[in-house]
């Protein structure tokens, strides 16, 4: 067996590029920005009024000025303030020239076409021309670009982003006792779970997963079924990869050509894991229990596709907090437990057993556990994977 540090040493190794594609600024949410782009103007594109009030020049307490004109956002008053006259003005208009100030309109009393200043300005309540950023401002790459980037590049004019092709991923579950959920059991079946935890993962990870049939636990079966795989960048199994007299799916993907480049993990749960290429594709087989196929979607898939995404080869993300509750001293594998962390730690649960989807769906975080790391304390800090 190989440690998870070197297993994903390997996993980045068959990792090979996508490719770039253009899309519409609307279309770029949770996609990776690969080519850097500039500002195409000054935002603000001229000083603007940071409130409702009116525009002056140097404002004193007590002195009264004439109300010349008027700007609102969108029209700009085209004359000039000058001592003794002011501007109504309204929040986002373009401040007129020769103001210094926007007086907000509490702070005045209006008699017709004069006002008379009540409170003196502690600031100019002026945004200055560039002041968010300016023309020919970089916004780098490679970026995941969530609303607020997106909110970004649309001021900066820009209509169009290059972006890393979406991983194609095909999903195979494997196992004469799977069915699809919805469909009637039988006394001897179960739910298949684990493609459609791993779809929702690839999703929110921006791949592009698709489910093919379920394999069934005969060779004639997953020919078949790795017969659709088509174009895919990774092909995911889940189940078949252990050593059982009905875990095929080494044998016949070695059979289609599969190049392995490793079996077996040093980890709990998931220590069946196996990959290669396979063809065109990258190839990952997780083990069939589902925790364990959630789990190694953590700490294997998701670094995989980010690093196909071009956001560079590295781990899942680990955070620190204390202990809430003490654990036990580990085995020899590199353990992943269930855990939830709140404001008063990190608690493990008690049941860790890997088919136990109630738990994980209760979990918030992975407690990372070294091979033989000691009992642990309320207290002692530890990593844990965010959830």
């Amino acid at each position: 067996m190989i440690s998870v540090s070197q297993a994903l040493d390997h996993l980045f190794a068959l990792v090979r590029p996508l490719g770039q594609e253009e899309v519409p600024l609307i279309q770029a949410a949770g996609r990776v920005m690969v080519k850097p782009v500039q500002a195409r103007r000054d935002q603000p594109p001229f000083a603007a009024s940071a409130m409702d009030g009116y525009a002056t020049v140097n404002p004193e307490v007590g002195q009264k000025l004439e109300v010349i004109g008027e700007a609102a956002a969108g029209h700009r008053f085209d004359g000039e303030a000058t001592a003794g006259t002011c501007v109504r003005i309204f929040t986002g208009a373009p401040v007129p020239v020769g103001a210094t100030h926007v007086t907000i309109q509490e702070d005045v009393t209006r008699s017709g076409d004069h006002i008379t200043i009540n409170e003196a300005e502690h600031g100019t309540n002026i945004r200055p021309a560039g002041g968010d950023f300016q023309d020919g401002q970089i916004v780098d790459a490679p970026r995941l670009l969530g609303a607020n980037d997106v909110a970004l590049l649309a001021a900066m004019n820009i209509p169009t982003v290059t972006v890393a092709k979406k991983p194609k991923v095909a999903m195979i579950s494997t196992g004469d006792e799977l069915v699809m959920p919805g469909e009637d059991p039988g006394p001897d079946q179960i739910i298949a779970s684990n493609t459609f935890g791993l779809h929702a993962m690839l999703c929110e990870l921006g791949a592009d997963p698709r489910l093919l049939p379920i394999a069934r636990d005969n060779e004639a079966s997953l020919k078949t079924v790795f017969g659709l795989i088509d174009d895919a960048d990774l092909v995911i199994t889940i189940g078949g990869a252990s050593v059982g007299d009905h875990d095929l799916v080494a044998k016949v993907a070695g059979d289609l050509g599969m190049e392995r480049a490793f079996y077996k993990v040093a980890m709990r749960p998931g220590k069946p894991l196996m990959s290669g290429r396979l063809g065109n594709a990258m190839m990952m087989g997780l083990p069939g229990n589902p925790v364990s196929a959630m789990v190694c979607g953590h700490v294997f898939v998701a670094p995989v596709i980010r690093a196909m995404l071009g956001l560079g080869n590295a781990p899942a993300p680990r955070l620190q907090t204390k202990l809430a509750a003490p654990v036990t001293a580990n085995g020899p594998r590199e353990h992943y437990m269930r855990a939830e962390v709140t404001p008063e730690g990190l608690t493990a649960f008690e049941r860790q057993d890997s088919s136990l989807l109630s738990v994980l769906g209760q979990s918030n975080a992975l407690l990372v556990r070294a091979p033989k790391d000691p009992e642990r304390q309320v207290g002692d800090v530890v990593d844990y994977i965010p959830l």
